[in-house]
């Protein structure tokens, strides 16, 4: 920056615009701004950090506007929580201990809110001394208010007198943790400037390091996310030439530029999931329009994650066959399809119903979300195949052949000890389905039935929600000669979400579905897969676990390396080619 005596803002201008303007895209980083006697302000190794990282930052001050609070979550790429005064207990729903400091309930009130919602929409976020207690509480862990007289223990000095840019103690970093990979080391030099502290991490938070008395120093997420908490200033570091804490600001950089292109990158395709299961919780009274917590599909976690549109189905548990239960199987389904289409109604300004791959592409370019009808289960329709016809003109796009047991058109991957195959009549209902447009779905068919529908049907057909059985040995999964059958097809396969379908040993998370989309992909092509993620019916895994969290898979592909003419084929592309060709248009 030129001094005061050398600057010259007519030739600073000139230099400014005398070459084509080259405005390379950089992530926005949202700092929280610390609000006191009635002035904002920052300290400025925040910004300094940001910049010297390659951000642009950006400076959030305490209003109470939540839609613009909102508005500016959704127009940066990650937050930083910065450090301040202590946090008020009663937010906590604890009484105030008489070591508790100045507080400042105006920040304190809009701070816990944006790291929800921050979190909710999965914007990168590192808390900084207050900013990792802010980030704990909000996600629902517990603090300090005060850790010299609240933790009954001999504790070194954590309010130092030194310069702020000098390390005051050590800290010991997990070896397997994400901060020990970002710093490239398990023991650190730190300052500390605080006497509030995390008590117990967050719900999908682990400790990352310590201090020698075991003060929690940093906490991280065990689901994948990138969120990340330090107890420390290392923003004052950098003050004095110090550049040993930017891996901190690098890595929120980094995070930051992924999570951004993943935004752009949702902005330009059409993201499709091909199977949830909402409807099943219809009974117990979920809203839709809100940010319902017995549901993993909602309006508002399909806009957090940026999800255009899902197959919805109406599902029927396999029951007895009996002429009286297969009537009220038919009278489920509908009921089933008239509460999703009054479900639509009641939000008809930010979402629709899509009959074809056009309507989905027509209701992204207006703003709303939209929802396909799909059956599951082919009980539905009894023995009187007119009902093919009818609820193919009801909007349903596809109808899975079973579910878990034997039905009158075939054989189930479940409870079918006679490996049974297609009926005559089940192969009287592929010629319909055929005939009317209506996608054949193999997802829970037994294996004699899966190839029975291939020799049968005259189109492609899909699987909305199964994955590999070569990675996890599973009847609902396909087997690799099934996934190369269903490829010279021409159909395509949905990588399922539920954790059993995609490892039995522990808890599956988004990197095991990246390696079933991997295995997938290397055997049968890209032109092959999508993804179905069965929300709503036991589907969700630990770093993708409901629609808020799809961008999440779509910032692994990116990793991954995934182009982006992949990335469109696999949300969505590759199901909509079939069912563009079944349906005829």
């Amino acid at each position: 920056m030129k001094t005061f005596q050398t600057f010259d803002i007519e030739s600073t201008y000139r230099a400014l615009h005398s070459r084509f303007p080259n405005h390379n895209s950089a992530p926005v980083i949202g700092i929280t701004g610390n609000f006191s006697e009635g002035n904002l302000s920052l300290a400025p190794g925040y910004y300094a950090s940001i910049l010297k990282a390659g951000g642009i930052p950006l400076i959030i001050p305490p209003f109470e506007n939540d839609n613009i609070l909102i508005n500016l979550l959704d127009n940066i790429d990650g937050l930083l929580l910065s450090g301040g005064g202590d946090i008020n207990p009663l937010f906590l729903k604890e009484e105030p201990v008489k070591e508790l400091h100045n507080i400042n309930p105006y920040r304190d009130q809009q701070e816990l809110l944006i790291a929800r919602l921050a979190a909710n929409r999965q914007i990168p976020m590192l808390g900084i001394c207050r900013g990792i207690q802010i980030m704990n509480a909000a996600l629902g862990g517990s603090l300090y208010q005060d850790i010299y007289s609240q933790t009954g223990s001999e504790l070194i000095k954590h309010n130092q007198d030194l310069d702020r840019a000098y390390a005051s103690h050590t800290v010991r970093i997990a070896t397997d943790s994400q901060l020990a990979k970002i710093m490239g080391q398990n023991t650190l030099p730190v300052n500390s400037f605080h006497h509030q502290a995390v008590k117990e991490p967050a719900p999908g938070f682990r400790i990352s390091a310590t201090s020698a008395d075991g003060i929690i120093e940093a906490i991280e997420s065990t689901e994948g996310k990138s969120m990340l908490g330090v107890q420390w200033h290392p923003e004052c570091f950098i003050l004095n030439g110090d550049e040993c804490m930017m891996p901190l600001f690098n890595w929120l950089l980094q995070e930051a530029d992924s999570f951004r292109q993943a935004k752009a990158l949702h902005q330009r395709i059409l993201t499709l999931d091909s199977h949830c299961d909402t409807p099943m919780f219809f009974e117990q009274g979920i809203n839709f329009a809100t940010r319902d917590p017995k549901i993993k599909v909602d309006l508002h976690k399909m806009t957090e994650g940026r999800q255009d549109a899902t197959i919805m189905v109406a599902y029927l548990p396999q029951k007895e066959r009996t002429d009286e239960a297969l009537l009220a199987a038919t009278a489920k389904a509908d009921q089933l399809l008239n509460e999703i289409e009054h479900m639509v109604a009641m939000n008809c300004t930010a979402i629709d119903i899509a009959y074809t791959p056009k309507d989905l592409y027509r209701l992204k370019q207006a703003g709303k979300k939209a929802i396909m009808l799909g059956i599951e289960n082919g009980y539905a329709i009894g023995k009187d195949l007119s009902n093919i016809e009818r609820f193919r003109k009801r909007g349903v796009v596809y109808m899975t052949l079973c579910h878990n047991g034997n039905n009158d058109i075939c054989g189930s991957a479940r409870y079918n000890e006679g490996n049974l195959g297609v009926s005559d009549f089940g192969e009287q209902v592929i010629h319909e389905m055929n005939r009317v447009g209506m996608l054949v779905d193999l997802s829970h068919a037994g294996e004699q039935s899966f190839y029975d529908a291939l020799d049968i049907s005259c189109q492609p057909v899909v699987c909305s929600h199964s994955s590999s059985r070569a990675l996890c040995d599973h009847p609902r999964n396909l087997t690799d000669e099934q996934l190369k059958a269903i490829a010279r097809k021409d159909g395509v396969v949905q990588l399922c979400l539920y954790g059993g379908f995609l490892r039995t040993d522990r808890p599956a998370t988004l990197d095991d579905a990246i390696e079933h989309l991997h295995h997938i992909v290397n055997l049968i092509g890209v032109d092959h897969v999508g993804i179905g993620t069965d929300f709503d019916g036991d589907g969700g895994i630990i770093g993708c676990n409901d629609s808020s969290e799809l961008i999440n898979f779509t910032r692994k592909l990116l990793y991954e390396r995934y182009s982006e003419e992949d990335i469109q084929l696999i949300w969505g592309g590759n199901f909509l080619r079939v069912m563009q060709q079944v349906q005829k248009i």
